[in-house]
């Protein structure tokens, strides 16, 4: 049976808030050990004490690895934020006809310039983002596939990477972590070497871009 330390542990490493916030000063122990008394009572199948949970807080809390100043900057003035607005997300079923759907789709969606489309492979499913002028398109190719999901009026935001930033370790950790601070959702996300695009609803657009725009060294 795990100690009340190690489930305590266990808790706060799987929170990217809980393990900043004890490492930062910002938490009240004895709150958050009110809070998660019930949890802990409910996996350790036993009572558990709040003297005894805050003194596993604290004791973790100087383990943690010390904050190090200064927040990752993405850019020496290289770089960049771009927008696309409008965008449809498919996710479907990947089947042995995935592929000549896929092909197809991008020659048909080539002659339309300007309109924004990627298709990612996963192990069992495709997905398709696409601007909202190949929403047909896409589903006359993909007819025959099954469906499993389709999102509407996303907005795509692409951070444009200083390719010297893109072996900085914890690189991706620090964008992400920034946005969940802010309470901002990410439908999806797409990565290539030098660009992170995000997407989310159209909502919290202009929240993103300002959380971004604040990383970037101008």
């Amino acid at each position: 049976m795990q100690s009340i330390s190690t489930k305590v542990e266990q808790i706060v490493s799987e929170s990217a808030f809980l393990s900043e916030g004890l490492v930062r000063g910002l938490i009240n122990l004895s709150e958050l050990a009110r809070q998660l008394q019930p949890q802990l009572e409910s996996e350790l199948w036993k009572p558990v004490g709040q003297a005894a949970v805050v003194m596993a807080l604290r004791r973790l809390s100087e383990r943690l690895p010390a904050h190090r100043g200064g927040d990752i900057v993405l850019g020496q003035r290289s770089a960049e934020l771009t927008t696309r607005a409008e965008l449809t997300v498919y996710t479907y079923r990947y089947s042995e006809d995935s592929y000549d759907c896929q092909r197809q789709l991008l020659a048909l969606a080539a002659p339309q310039r300007g309109a924004f489309i990627t298709v990612t492979r996963g192990v069992n499913e495709v997905m398709v983002i696409c601007s909202r002028a190949l929403t047909t398109v896409v589903e006359e190719v993909f007819s025959g596939e099954r469906r499993l999901a389709r999102l509407e009026r996303l907005t795509a935001v692409t951070l444009h990477l200083d390719p010297a930033k893109c072996g900085t370790p914890g690189i991706y950790h620090a964008i992400l972590k920034k946005l969940a601070w802010d309470k901002i959702n990410l439908v999806n996300m797409i990565c290539t070497y030098t660009e992170l695009t995000i997407l989310l609803e159209q909502s919290q657009t202009g929240a993103a871009f300002a959380v971004l725009s604040r990383m970037i060294e101008h």
